[in-house]
Parts: C-alpha cells; structure tokens; sequence
C-alpha cells in the first residue's frame, strides 16, 4: 500500500505521479480550447508539438531520478492530453481527493487508477457534483491549505474557473482542523496574460518561507496582502505581468532546498540562489503553450 503524506509544497518529495506526453493528440481546434494561452497558440500556428514536449517531459523525469523519486507515470491514452497530472487529483496528508474535472477528462483518471488501487480505499475521496476543484487550485502550508477559487456570479460562464466555493467549504468540512483560506483569483477567457487559471498560476511557496507572488492575480487586494502578512514581502518574490504569462510560479520543489524551475526564468532563477537554493533548470516553455507547467505536471504523493 502506499502510504500517502503531502503537508506542504516543499518537504523533501519521495513518490510522484508525472504526466505523459506521449500519443498527445493532433493540435487542438479552436473550439477544443480550453484556455485563452492554448488558444493564442492554436490561432498563431505556434502549438506545441509532442516530440518538443516528449523530450521536456523526460528532462524533468531526469531530475526526480537523479534525486531518488519514485515516479509514476499514466497509462497511456491514444491520441489524448495527459500532460497536467495536478488537475485530476491532490493529497492532503494522507487522502487522496479525486477532482471532479471538466467532464472531457475524466478517462485521465481511470489512466492513474492503478496508482489509486495502492491507497488505502478509505483514504480515497470523490466530492459530490455540485463540487468543482482541481489540483493547481490547492495549495498546502502546513497548518494552512490554500484554495484559489472564482467567486464572480458569472461563474458559471467561464471555463478557466475550475474551482467553486463549494469546493472550498468541502475541504473546509474534510480538514475541520486545518487553515483554509480561499481566494478569489482574475479569470479572462481571452487574454492569458490576465487569467489566474489556477492559484499555483499566481502564488506558490518555496522553502521554509518564501513564495513567488503575482499581485494582480488577486480579485481582492486584501487575499494578496493575508499572504504578504503570513509570508513577509521581504521573503516573497513579485512577479509581473508578462512573467506571470510565462508561469514564473509554476515552479515545483524536490525539497526545501531544491527547485525545479524552466531554464529561461533568469531573474527568478537568480533570486532563488541568492537565497540558498540549488535550480535545476529544465526547458519547459513548449508545455507552458498550453497555461501550465512544472507544478501542473505532477501530482505528489508522498512527501517527508
């Protein structure tokens, strides 16, 4: 059985499931879009192609091995998506919660059940219809679990708002004992440089106390300021707009100490060795195509 332990965003991971590029499917048409970035890209003939996101893949593969992670890897589907592991689950300590995903996605989780059949059933959770949540709004610091969320009446209406509030208010009732704060992130439809389509596209922590933080993420300056007060603003690192684009706070970390980050964030990856990190540097930015990256690819399991 695998005993699942996910706490925080930072502790020193073991076990992983990563996504798959292989067998990825033909360009998306227009109407197939399922966020403004995927769709710039489809419109501008600029589209990742699978070999470029193939070989992304297996260079961040390459660093879970070089740092002993067991690695799981999806079943593969024909001809479908099954990049962005983060959106079709998440673990809490040690329950694993199935999200209710866009309905067009569902057999991406059947392609990891081998996986789920390890946990013990009692620790696997499936949230009632009227909940939406996904991975990348789901964030862990330890006492604290953070969820982005889209609280706009035209909720609805928008397809690159994924998690509910009753999202929310189901994982407050999981984790009685736990910090959940919400918070209520920009959506566009058409402009990717003004979509939080998740919270991990606006904020994420790295190490013991910093994090990465794009304020203009934030519907409410009060969300962005509850996390400058928690973290410090000497400890956060402010990203801008054509950054946030690029998914700056998509990084993912191994351990407290070690991140992985895409080779061509520069500032970023300079500030994080100024502050003691070692930065594995991966090329990513054909996968960011498509409004996601390193922590959208991998679901963690296991933690220390």
């Amino acid at each position: 059985m695998l005993q699942l332990n996910v706490k925080n965003e930072t502790s020193r991971l073991r076990a992983v499931v990563l996504g798959s590029a292989v067998h990825n499917g033909p360009t998306p048409t227009i109407d197939e879009a399922y966020d403004p970035k995927s769709l710039e890209h489809i419109k501008a003939g600029t589209y990742p192609v699978e070999k470029d996101m193939v070989a992304e893949m297996e260079a961040f593969n390459a660093v879970f091995q070089k740092y002993d992670v067991t690695v799981y890897r999806p079943e593969m589907i024909e001809n479908y998506n099954q990049i962005f592991a983060r959106d079709i689950g998440f673990v809490i300590d040690d329950v694993f919660v199935k999200s209710n995903i866009l309905p067009d996605r569902e057999r991406e989780l059947d392609a990891i059940q081998y996986v789920i059949d390890q946990i013990d059933p009692l620790k696997v959770v499936r949230p009632p219809e009227e909940v939406h949540i996904e991975g990348g709004d789901v964030m862990l610091w330890n006492d604290h679990i953070f969820i982005g969320t889209y609280k706009g009446s035209d909720y609805k209406d928008y397809i690159t708002a994924r998690t509910n509030m009753h999202g929310v208010n189901y994982i407050k009732s999981l984790f009685p004992n736990k910090i959940v704060k919400e918070f209520d992130l920009v959506k566009s439809k058409l402009e990717a440089r003004d979509n939080a389509l998740h919270l991990d596209c606006c904020f994420q922590p790295v190490g013991k106390d910093k994090g990465i933080i794009y304020k203009r993420g934030f519907r409410e300056e009060a969300d962005y300021r509850y996390l400058v007060k928690l973290f410090g603003k000497e400890n956060l690192f402010h990203i801008e707009r054509n950054e946030m684009y690029n998914m700056f706070s998509n990084v993912f970390s191994i351990d407290e100490n070690v991140v992985v980050s895409e080779k061509n964030f520069t500032r970023l990856n300079n500030w994080l060795r100024e502050n003691g990190f070692t930065v594995e540097e991966i090329p990513y930015a054909e996968i960011s195509k498509q409004e996601g990256l390193l922590r959208c690819s991998t679901l963690p399991l296991i933690r220390d």
